[in-house]
């Protein structure tokens, strides 16, 4: 158990930029303290790096395989680490001299702890973006991103008839890494508008001279040569009575054709992680090219509250050796911040890492255009399920904006958007897309759902389990009215 008052910096989340940054200042001296949902470090991406049941490591390729490279590093480098930890509410303190540190309140195995930090780092990742079609929440319809977590913690591939469908480098990854574990793949259903080549080509020459065209051009040349691509989808639906029995798409302006599936991967990109940094306080933006919320940070990942950073894709999506560096970058600073190293000494050592930062997001600007998630299948109509939780379709969040509903958190007091388990996560860029549609006012005027802790469900049990005492009381009693 991580001693409480013992730490000086925490980081949530055990991606690559969290491995990166607890390494990068523990190695400075800083007390740091990592704290991750899952039971093993490496994040989304690197996933059950430490305990893959995959021998056989072509499946998932080299990229995944990096991940080793921070592990051994963060293991020798001092800093704490708890694993199965679920951060649910922080807090800043009240004490009398600044700069005030925060109270972390989380849980594991069921038992709520808590632990104080003057700095926070939230490493939190990506997370899919919603992809609301007509029947995506039968059963045998998954996102991707599900599936590659199975796939790498469990070595659980699907049965007959998988589909694939959206857009994205991912999707042809996932279909890659399908193959070479000898799983048929029996269509690809590409989503990217027809045309969307021709706008990304002023960007091209940074695209060409990056890291993505060799990978991308191997993925798709070797995808094609074993599965059957549809390109330029411009209509989708899942159907089934009790599970999904078959896909119904179009291209262009012809008309529906059916597909038996079994199995329904969908994907149009990811997007930040920001449930946490949103109910820490943290100024968002609206990003139009990659159309998501970030929250704003500066080169060194500082978010607009004090002592609060960000680092990896949480900050801004932009691949997993970007975050690696990215994090690299944050804990140095915090170093500097918590009085480790002076400003000098931060910049020279952040130099080779604001070089290969560089040649990492090099091509993303191509990437973003290429690959932005076409009108259609981000805006739904009539009976599709826009909030999974509270089951909300798209026609009752356009119906309600008519009425004069002019935002997200309005719409919770009409219809319970975002009021569910996952806090709006999934379906806060959908809804405030929606309401900026329906009002023909960008997203960034329409605004976002605001957050308030617990972030994560939680029960009675767990906040029952605290410690009781008068200064434990007072310290839960600060977490629940925290804004």
């Amino acid at each position: 158990m991580i001693p409480a008052n013992d730490c000086e910096l925490l980081i949530i989340g055990a991606g690559p930029a969290g491995l990166a940054a607890a390494t990068t200042a523990a190695q400075l001296g800083v007390r740091t303290v990592l704290l991750d949902e899952q039971s093993a470090v490496g994040g989304q991406i690197y996933r059950a790096i430490t305990r893959s049941p995959l021998n056989n490591r072509a499946i998932l390729g080299n990229d995944y395989w990096h991940g080793e490279s921070l592990i051994e590093p963060f293991r020798n480098s001092g800093a704490q680490y708890e694993p199965g930890a679920t951060v649910w509410a922080v807090s800043r303190m009240t004490t009398p001299e600044p700069p005030n540190g925060f109270e972390i309140a989380y849980s594991v195995d069921g038992q709520a702890r808590m632990l104080t930090a003057k700095h926070v780092l939230l490493a939190t990742g990506a997370q899919e973006r919603p992809f609301p079609i007509p029947g995506w929440t039968l059963p045998g319809v998954l996102m991707a991103g599900a599936a590659q977590i199975m796939l790498k913690s469990a070595g659980m591939v699907p049965g007959q008839r998988t589909m694939l469908a959206g857009c994205g480098p991912l999707l042809y990854l996932l279909a890659w890494q399908y193959l070479n574990a000898g799983v048929k793949v029996d269509a690809l259903l590409d989503t990217t508008p027809a045309g969307r080549l021709g706008k990304a080509l002023p960007q091209a020459w940074d695209f060409l001279r990056s890291p993505y065209l060799a990978k991308g051009l191997k993925l798709i040349r070797e995808v094609k040569a074993n599965t059957r691509i549809i390109k330029h989808v411009t209509s989708l639906e899942a159907s089934g009575e009790s599970e999904l029995t078959e896909i119904r798409y179009a291209t262009g302006n012809a008309s529906l054709q059916t597909l038996a599936a079994d199995l329904l991967l969908l994907h149009q990109g990811v997007m930040p992680n920001i449930n946490l940094a949103q109910a820490m306080g943290a100024e968002l933006r609206w990003n139009n090219a990659q159309k998501c919320w970030e929250p704003k940070v500066d080169d060194w990942g500082n978010s607009t509250v004090q002592n609060v950073s960000l680092a990896g894709d949480s900050a801004g999506i932009a691949g997993a050796q970007a975050a690696e560096h990215r994090g690299r970058l944050a804990g140095l600073d915090a170093a500097r911040q918590l009085g480790k190293i002076d400003l000098p000494s931060r910049d020279s050592r952040s130099a080779p890492h604001r070089e290969a930062l560089a040649k990492a997001i090099r091509g993303r600007d191509f990437l973003d255009i290429l690959y932005q998630p076409a009108d259609v299948f981000r805006l739904p109509k009539g009976d599709t399920i826009v909030c999974r939780c509270e089951e909300v379709t798209a026609q009752q969040v356009r119906e309600t904006v008519k009425l004069g509903c002019p935002g997200p958190n309005q719409m919770k007091s009409f219809l319970r958007c975002g009021m569910g388990p996952c806090q709006g996560r999934f379906c806060n860029v959908t809804v405030t897309e929606l309401i900026a549609q329906e009002r023909g006012v960008s997203p960034a005027e329409v605004g976002h759902y605001r957050l308030r802790f617990p972030t994560k469900p939680l029960t009675l049990g767990e906040l029952a389990s605290l410690p009781q005492t008068d200064d434990s009381r007072q310290a839960v009693i600060r977490v629940a009215k925290a804004p």
